[in-house]
Parts: structure tokens; C-alpha cells; sequence
């Protein structure tokens, strides 16, 4: 007796055409289903909480609001409207827009070697005026700054032109002796202008390249002292005006920054105590705000720890 046939009869090739047409429809839209949730255009209400905590960690390395304003404004550029995969490293399009935006701001920083303008000036004396108030490391950094130069072969001579306070005089004089550099000072309450000039006028006689003028750092709002440094640049016209900044003062360095500039001006800044685990932040707001270059960095009290700053190595300092 026959068996029964429990096989399907074979599908036509109407049938196996529409049946594959089929699958292909639904894999169209699988795919179409995936490719939505792999990409995805990216709204400024989808950043809006990670631009909220960068501000707050701008704001807390005590880079300034102006600054801050900037660099977001940037990022939220670079993001906003890019069609992001998530399997794309969307922090690398971050770290890009921010380093962007820092080596924007740092471009004055860029290529200033202190030996080589003393050098290629071919003024003699080249005069060099210290700016800073009490405590930023300013009689240091002079130091420094000689050592530097007599590593170079440039010969300087310091002026002790901080008459008010008693210290300042004897710690130029314990460097001085220690460097083998001459010192110019005056009596306690003196003309701080009048030892700055017979400084350069010595340089002069002496043939010595070089004069570093060290000024009073009382309060930077001290009409009295204001007064007193407009009168040293009078006299003794510099070719170099250097403010020092203590990097560990953050916001309060920066104001002591503009009050210098809109009432005596300088050209330069030295950034001192950055070993001390500094922020930096106000590296950017002073190359932003007053469009005034930091040229170097004291990293510690010997004499060669003072170092040219480098934007390549400030950028790679915050991203590490």
C-alpha cells in the first residue's frame, strides 16, 4: 500500500521570488533599524549637562568666565550637528576641539627666547624692569634670570631699586655674591629710580650687557608704589618689562595683572611656583584676556629651574 506524502510540494519560482524579495525587505529594514541607533546627530540639549561640568572644571583651574566662554563655545561648535557613531570615540573629538582651542589662545606664547632677543637687539646695556608684589618670588626669579644669561655668555649687573624693604636688598646682595654679578642698591627709603639709572650708567662704564631692575612689591593698589614704578619707566626706559605671577594665586594673579597693565604696563610674564602642583588656568587668561605671553616658568629654587614655557608641553600637561 502506498505511503502518504508528507513532504511540501516545491515551491514555485513565483513563490521563491516573493519569499526572497521578502527577506530582503526585512533585512533592508533591520539594517535601517540598526543604522538608527548606531548614528546619531548630536542636539545641543544632548550636551548640555557635559558642557555644564566642563565649565565647572574650567572654572575651578581657575581659568577665567572669558576664557571658559570661549573654549565652549568652540567644543559645543565641534559637536553640535555631527552625525556621531557610538562606536566612534566621541572623547577624541572633544580632546581635538579643546587642544584646538588652547593653541589658539596660546599663539603669543610661541617663540620667545630671552637670549636670543638680548642678542639680536645689539643695545648695550639691554634693560630688563622686574614687576610683582611681595611674596611671588620676584628677587628669585632675578636670580634666575642672571644665572640664565651668564650661562649664555651675557653679562648683567642687578639694581636694587626695592629701597623700602630692608630684605630685599640683602637677598639681592646673597645672590648677587653667590653669581659673581655686580649689585647696585641705595640707602634704606631711597630713589628707587635713582638706583635704577646709576645701574645702567654703571653697565655703561663697565661694558656689561645687561641691567635687571628690581622693583617694590608692596600692594599692587598702592597709589604711592604705582607712582613710583611710572617714574622708574620714565627714567629708565626699558627695553623689556617683565610682571611675576605667582601661579598658585589664581584669580587674585589675574587681577594683580590687569591693575598692572592699565596702570604701568609690561610686555612679558614669568609664572613662578608652578612645581607646587599648579592649575595653570591662568596661563590661558592672561594670553586671552590681556593677550600678554608667559615666557617662562619657575619650577623649584635652584638657579636652572627656570624653564622656557612651551605650549606643546602645557597642553600635554592638562590632557594627561
Amino acid at each position: 500500500m502506498p505511503q502518504p506524502n508528507t513532504q511540501s510540494p516545491p515551491q514555485s519560482v513565483t513563490e521563491k521570488l516573493k519569499d526572497e524579495k521578502k527577506a530582503e525587505e526585512k533585512s533592508k529594514s533591520r539594517f535601517s533599524f540598526f543604522d538608527f541607533l548606531k548614528y546619531k546627530t548630536i542636539k545641543e540639549d544632548d550636551i548640555a549637562e557635559l558642557i555644564e561640568e566642563f565649565r565647572y572644571q574650567l572654572l575651578e583651574a581657575d581659568v577665567s568666565y572669558e576664557v571658559s566662554e570661549k573654549i565652549l563655545e568652540d567644543l559645543k561648535n565641534s559637536l553640535v550637528g555631527k552625525k556621531v557613531s557610538r562606536s566612534e570615540e566621541i572623547e577624541k573629538i572633544i580632546t581635538d576641539s579643546l587642544k584646538k582651542s588652547i593653541e589658539e589662545i596660546l599663539t603669543k606664547n610661541r617663540g620667545f627666547d630671552l637670549v636670543k632677543e638680548i642678542k639680536s637687539k645689539g643695545k648695550k646695556p639691554y634693560v630688563i624692569v622686574f614687576f610683582g608684589v611681595n611674596g611671588v618670588g620676584k628677587t628669585t626669579t632675578i636670580a634666575k634670570v642672571a644665572y640664565m644669561l651668564k650661562k649664555n655668555g651675557i653679562s648683567s649687573i642687578i639694581a636694587a631699586s626695592d629701597t623700602f624693604r630692608a630684605a630685599a636688598q640683602e637677598q639681592l646682595a646673597y645672590h648677587a655674591q653667590k653669581l659673581e654679578i655686580p649689585l647696585v642698591r641705595g640707602k634704606y627709603g631711597g630713589d628707587p629710580a635713582a638706583v635704577a639709572f646709576d645701574a645702567i650708567n654703571s653697565a655703561k662704564s663697565r661694558n656689561i650687557d645687561v641691567v635687571l631692575i628690581d622693583t617694590a612689591g608692596r600692594m599692587h593698589v598702592d597709589a604711592d608704589l604705582v607712582e613710583e614704578l611710572k617714574r622708574v619707566v620714565r627714567i629708565t626706559k626699558p627695553d623689556l618689562r617683565i610682571l611675576v605671577l605667582d601661579s598658585l594665586a589664581g584669580n587674585d594673579a589675574l587681577e594683580q595683572a590687569r591693575y598692572f597693565e592699565n596702570n604701568i604696563g609690561y610686555d612679558a610674564v614669568i609664572l613662578t611656583k608652578v612645581d607646587a602642583d599648579a592649575k595653570g588656568g591662568i596661563v590661558l587668561s592672561l594670553a586671552y584676556d590681556l593677550k600678554k605671553p608667559v615666557i617662562y616658568l619657575g619650577i623649584g629654587q635652584e638657579y636652572d629651574s627656570l624653564v622656557p614655557f612651551d605650549p606643546d608641553w602645557f597642553i600635554k600637561r592638562i590632557f594627561q
